[in-house]
């Protein structure tokens, strides 16, 4: 019998709670609840769970706070973590993300939504840290090494700071990367000079991707993702 997956949920609203739970067991997780930051993060440094879903607004720390001490000890930091946000609270969305969560769902939800970003996420966790000297993406190859995207044979011009951008966008698929997160990546990887209006960048490799612009999502008030569904294949080596 396959090891169960160790879910910790950090929620003080027992309804929430109860039906979080209950969609854990029928998707095949074990799940410990918490209800408050300070009992949720000693749980979390006593269980090491795979996953963790924190609430922001939690009695004792809020999950901000518990986000930060996770992303900043080096035992847990590769613990993914899936923040929930009251509906239309994008700075929340934004500084969840910028403090290292993996992914948000805002309330109210569907529990069969949540788990299937739960799934993404820890399959994307388990997915090696080693960049990648290809990317293929449709008919599109992203060669790392030497900086080139192609469209089949052809070569398409594209700008270092494009380059940096797709790279991480492609890197993450599927997860949501705030503006902040694309430049302060970007610049930390490869010192590039990047201009702070992200969405310039954006617009022009939409329209370098031709019909296919509609990989790159804006997550309005949040930043952009690309999508999951577009045949993306790392390869290590030529």
């Amino acid at each position: 019998m396959s090891h169960k997956k160790r879910i910790l949920l950090i929620e003080d609203e027992e309804d929430i709670a109860a039906l979080i739970k209950l969609q854990a067991e029928a998707s095949g997780y074990k799940m410990h609840v918490e209800v408050d930051g300070i009992n949720g993060y000693r749980a979390i440094e006593r269980e090491k769970p795979d996953l963790v879903i924190l609430d922001i607004m939690l009695p004792g720390q809020n999950g901000f706070d518990v986000c930060r001490k996770i992303k900043n000890n080096p035992e847990l930091r590769t613990i993914p973590v899936i923040i929930l946000t009251a509906k239309g609270e994008e700075l929340d969305m934004v500084l969840g993300l910028e403090l290292g969560a993996d992914d948000y769902v805002a309330k109210p939800f569907s529990p069969k939504v949540l788990f299937s970003r739960i799934k993404a996420v820890l399959r994307r966790s388990k997915e090696p840290e080693k960049a990648p000297k290809l990317i293929l993406f449709g008919e599109f190859t992203l060669e790392v090494d030497r900086y080139l995207l192609r469209k089949g044979e052809k070569i398409i011009t594209i700008t270092l700071s494009e380059f940096g951008i797709l790279r991480r966008l492609l890197t993450n698929r599927g997860k949501v990367l705030t503006r902040n997160q694309l430049l302060d990546d970007i610049h930390n990887d490869d010192a590039f000079i990047v201009d702070r209006n992200i969405d310039v960048h954006i617009a022009s490799l939409r329209k370098k991707l031709g019909p296919h612009f509609e990989w790159i999502e804006t997550v309005r008030g949040v930043g952009y993702r690309f999508r999951e569904d577009t045949s993306i294949a790392p390869v290590g080596k030529k």
